[in-house]
């Protein structure tokens, strides 16, 4: 198979894990990500994926109920370090290796990300699964993509949600919405469209790092998006 891109970064929510419960993970959602994920790579592409942790627990929630916001962080990152241990098994179990890094040392759990050791670890045709976060508190999953998109020298960075792309409104509430083929930040900016919290937005916009929003709920929709298939939302 052609491929557009040849290595990527792949951000996850934590809610599509949970298929639709609200919370936990649905393992038949995981393992369909899993053979999604082991298609690209059997491709030639090389891999790295950041999940959420909002199935587990969300830091801003948290911290609405009384939480402290940095300790409601710290659990909010923890949280992705469960999802990335979830995929990594599941990879496992498919024949697939994959390593965890994590943002904070947590060894044996993961190893101590560098940008060296995940590319490295993509060169060998493992997906690196960068769980953690940024490290830091106020700093949402999608600013801790974006920053390890353009760390890892990602070509594209993927956003894989449950709509197929940006809509002028959201197309669950509003039937009226209308889908962009592509944007450019500043539009999703001004319109305040919510692609990405806005240090993500700034982030990928000062690094020329091109955002694509697609369903990845959709079995399938990675390879083709790979592929070149115009699908999704291109965020420039």
């Amino acid at each position: 198979m052609e491929t557009k891109y040849k290595r990527i970064l792949l951000k996850l929510s934590g809610e599509s894990l949970a298929a639709g419960t609200g919370h936990g993970i649905d393992t038949d959602r995981l393992n369909a990500y899993a053979q999604q994920i082991k298609a690209v790579v059997d491709a030639g592409v090389q891999v790295s994926i950041v999940i959420g942790g909002g199935n587990i627990f969300r830091g801003l929630s948290g911290a609405s109920r009384g939480f402290d916001r940095v300790k409601g962080d710290q659990m909010g990152m923890l949280a992705t370090v469960i999802n990335s241990l979830a995929l990594s098994s599941a990879l496992n179990a498919i024949g697939q290796p994959a390593q965890v890094y994590t943002a904070i040392n947590m060894f044996p759990i993961g190893e101590h990300y560098s940008k060296w050791r995940a590319i490295s670890s993509m060169e060998r045709n493992e997906v690196a699964i960068i769980s953690g976060g940024t490290g830091n508190p106020f700093f949402t999953t999608d600013t801790g993509s974006a920053l390890r998109a353009i760390e890892v020298e990602a070509d594209v960075m993927l956003k894989g949600t449950r709509v197929d792309g940006v809509y002028t409104a959201d197309p669950e509430k509003d039937p009226e919405a209308t889908k962009f083929d592509s944007i450019t930040y500043d539009e999703v900016y001004n319109r305040g469209l919510k692609v990405m919290d806005l240090t993500a937005t700034a982030l990928c916009k000062e690094n020329k790092m091109p955002i694509i929003v697609f369903d990845m709920d959709t079995e399938g929709n990675l390879a083709r998006l790979i592929a070149g298939e115009n699908i999704g939302t291109l965020v420039y």
